[in-house]
């Protein structure tokens, strides 16, 4: 399909926003369990909190730029019975709800048993609503069987392992700014590192799979399987919507070039700086912001190319 890079941009941004928001909910519920929380730590936290909603809320921007009239987008949200993007809808604007409490308690301070109870219970509301979101955006691809690449089951694990690897490296960085060195940064970089190798190893396998399968016959497509089904001319003699959007082709071996460019982004530059910080860890000041950098840039090669590559049924009739 056509790649539209509205919609690239915001399963980006909003991918590792929502990645950043589950971690962030995580750590504040694991510190609030330890009954401790520095000034300094809280400072960061509510940074991070921030970062994670502009991220969020940029994200979703871009994607009503790929609707013909966003003034109407508010319509979507009544279709959450039977529409993923309905339920993606709805459940990005209640992620809202606890992840803006979370920052309000981060700001105010944790000073008595109960507010630290409600940062703990709000933290938990952030992490797994930011999950149900990211796997809802992952749905809306994966429940469309009309392409065959969408479809895989790997598609939702993807999705979820490209947001927790953006996330993980963005609440890093800010950790890396605004908290002490205290010898961790070895640590944070390896988990970085197995992140990408996971993800790659996952893309790997996905694209030597989808590679590998074909679209189903022309019979098959209109509900004849086992029989040929002729075109005897083109639907239409010059191109046209369906042709510029479900038909679009990338070359094979340009292809390849933005696979390789993808996983030595999001995969190889973690992998090389976990190395680098582990040999100098005086090096992470600089390394660690270029591979929040790197890894962006991976998704996005990534998110364009699942795009691309993925072909419509349609595109048997043409």
């Amino acid at each position: 399909m056509h790649p539209a890079l509205s919609v690239i941009f915001f399963t980006t941004l909003s991918g590792a926003g929502y990645g950043l928001l589950v971690w962030l909910g995580i750590s504040v519920m694991l510190l609030q369990a330890r009954g401790s929380m520095a000034p300094q730590l809280a400072s960061m936290q509510l940074i991070a909190a921030a970062t994670g909603v502009v991220l969020v809320t940029v994200g979703l921007l871009c994607s009503l730029g790929h609707l013909g009239k966003p003034q109407r987008a508010w319509r979507a949200m009544s279709q959450w019975r039977t529409s993923w993007l309905s339920r993606e809808g709805v459940l990005a604007l209640l992620t809202y709800l606890p992840t803006l409490a979370m920052a309000v308690l981060l700001w105010r301070g944790v000073k008595t048993p109960d507010a630290a109870a409600l940062l703990a219970l709000v933290g938990m509301a952030t992490t797994l609503l930011s999950l149900a979101t990211i796997a809802c955006t992952a749905m809306i691809y994966a429940s469309l069987k009309p392409i065959p690449a969408w479809t895989h089951p790997l598609v939702l694990p993807g999705y979820l392992l490209f947001a927790l690897l953006g996330g993980a490296a963005l609440l890093f960085v800010l950790m890396l700014w605004r908290l002490p060195a205290g010898g961790a940064e070895t640590g944070l970089s390896n988990i970085l590192a197995v992140l990408g190798v996971l993800a790659a190893v996952l893309k790997l396998i996905y694209w030597r799979e989808t590679d590998r399968d074909r679209l189903p016959s022309r019979g098959a497509a209109v509900g004849l399987p086992g029989r040929e089904v002729e075109v005897f001319e083109r639907p239409h003699t010059e191109a046209n919507y369906i042709t510029r959007e479900m038909a679009f082709v990338v070359a094979r071996e340009h292809a390849l070039k933005l696979r390789w460019l993808a996983v030595s982004l999001f995969a190889g530059v973690p992998l090389l700086a976990a190395l680098a910080i582990a040999a100098s860890p005086k090096s992470t000041a600089l390394l660690l912001p270029l591979t929040v950098l790197a890894v962006l840039a991976g998704t996005f090669v990534e998110r364009w190319l699942f795009f691309a590559q993925a072909k419509h049924i349609v595109s048997q009739y043409y």
